[in-house]
């Protein structure tokens, strides 16, 4: 959740920075309407598509996530608790916010519609003045615009006319929208940004339509003559507003764009390409080991495994284990069953397959495999030599593990757990300027097809800490290799390690 947060941020700020640097200042105010409305809603729906096309092609490995090594456990959970303390203030906070800005948007709400039925009202063919006594105001609201008594006797029409623009394209519902999104997002100062361009560009597209048919000296006169008190609400259409009377003249005065100039918008096509790539290229699991650790808690997945959306409408997930109640196979539905005998039997590869309904009440396919290069008709599955914990017939064994296949996996976990929490030097980081709180460092290496620790990487806050994580992995053991069908194969493993800087 915290992922798709960033990418609508990030999104937006790049759709306004465009906007702001090519789009604002020409006079094709349709098209920035449309630019301005539709962009936050591809910021909302972007991060959420995956084209099969724009994704790695290069099969990415199947990696063993071990349990978390916390080399000072009590310091460690009681940190752990405070900042679970911490989110759930958070998640407080956000939707405490939302009902503030719900209810603040109730209250001009209601002193609009206060306005409507207390002030006397003159009924037009397609709108309704309300005239107002105490107020020298003009503004509108879908059809009704709200007049200083004093305005309407001297006759102000331009002062209706250019309220009618207003009431004719709609303008109401576009303020309405963004004060939607502002009560969804009432954290995200871009929304505020987004509604101040599209109040400007109303009065831009106000203004143009006006001078059409009356001078435009005299319309600067009837912007500059008077300093008017307007009502302090963002979603009303107001003809004065002092803030954007200067960029208003501007415009009125600017030459009308050429209509060469309406190819900046072929700008949003690269922009929209780069977006689409970027969330379709990069893997909420296996992007980086702390992605992954997020991800697996974000789903409730109770142990390593991956969750994929097939272009069926199935849902697949592989790994060790999936916790949740088996259906029997005489209860799948046909289309269950269509799936079950198309998928069981891959590149004459046994797969053990069954249909789960998780934790999150969802109908899974469970599938215990190699990793998969695509899913859906043209699944595929991979073998580079390594093959997933799951489905290896015996796994690593640590040296002096004996029983069953599962009693040599939690040994196997357990004795790499115990030697990187007896070897692992965090006094280091004392002296390396670190900010005091959590820290962790993601390992990933291989048992090889000798046994023989290989291809360690990991990264860290520091690359001292890095480093050490490293040596202490690098002095593990030689092993017995896992074998699958009579075959030493190896086994890829990512091992986070957390301590406590004071």
């Amino acid at each position: 959740m915290i992922n798709y947060i960033i990418q609508l941020l990030l999104f937006q700020t790049l759709f306004l920075a465009v906007y702001d640097l090519f789009l604002q200042k020409e006079t094709f105010f349709k098209w920035n309407r449309i630019y301005l409305l539709a962009t936050p809603i591809l910021s909302f729906i972007i991060p959420l598509l995956k084209i099969e096309s724009f994704q790695k092609t290069v099969p990415q490995d199947y990696i063993v996530y071990l349990p978390e090594v916390v080399i000072n456990p009590q310091v460690y959970i009681e940190e752990n608790t405070s900042l679970e303390i911490i989110f759930a203030a958070s998640t407080i906070i956000f939707y405490v916010g939302m009902g503030l800005f719900f209810i603040l948007f109730l209250v001009r709400l209601t002193k609009i519609l206060k306005l409507i039925h207390t002030s006397k009202s003159i009924k037009k063919d397609n709108y309704t003045l309300i005239v107002l006594d105490e107020k020298q105001a003009a503004f509108s609201f879908f059809n009704y615009i709200f007049i200083n008594n004093n305005l309407l006797e001297n006759q102000d029409l331009q002062i209706i006319q250019h309220e009618l623009i207003h009431c004719k394209h709609k303008h109401t519902l576009d303020l309405l929208y963004f004060e939607f999104l502002k009560i969804v997002l009432w954290f995200n100062p871009i929304v505020y940004v987004y509604q101040k361009r599209i109040t400007l560009l109303h009065e831009y597209i106000s203004d143009a339509e006006v001078v059409k048919e009356t001078n435009k000296k005299s319309y600067f006169n009837k912007l500059l003559a008077e300093t008017f008190n307007v009502e302090n609400i963002s979603f009303i259409n107001q003809f004065f507003k002092h803030s954007l009377i200067k960029k208003r003249i501007i415009m009125i005065t600017k030459e009308k764009s050429q209509k060469m100039k309406q190819l900046k918008y072929l700008l949003i096509a690269p922009l929209l390409l780069a977006m689409l790539v970027y969330v379709s290229c990069s893997d909420d699991i296996q992007a980086n080991i702390e992605q992954v650790e997020n991800a697996l808690k974000e789903e409730n997945i109770p142990s390593e495994g991956k969750y994929f959306r097939a272009e069926n409408g199935f849902i697949l997930f592989t790994g060790t284990h999936l916790a949740g109640q088996v259906v029997p196979v005489e209860e799948y539905t046909e289309k269950e069953k269509e799936v079950f005998n198309k998928f069981k039997n891959i590149e004459n590869q046994k797969i053990e397959m069954s249909l789960v309904i998780d934790a999150n009440g969802d109908r899974v396919f469970f599938m215990k495999t190699n990793h998969f290069k695509k899913v859906g008709d043209k699944i595929e599955v991979e073998n580079d030599g390594s093959v997933p914990f799951a489905i290896i017939e015996n796994v690593p064994v640590f040296p002096g593990c004996e029983g069953t296949q599962e009693e040599l996996r939690t040994c196997l976990q357990e004795n790499i757990t115990n030697h990187v929490a007896a070897n692992f030097n965090s006094d280091l980081a004392k002296g390396l300027g670190l900010m005091a709180g959590i820290k962790k460092i993601f390992v990933m290496f291989e048992i090889d097809k000798e046994g023989n620790i290989t291809d360690v990487q990991a990264r860290g806050p520091h690359q001292s800490l890095a480093d050490e994580a490293t040596r202490v992995i690098n002095l593990l053991p030689k092993m017995k290799p896992g074998k699958h069908k009579g075959d030493a194969v190896g086994v890829k493993y990512a091992l986070p390690i957390a301590f406590k800087v004071e």
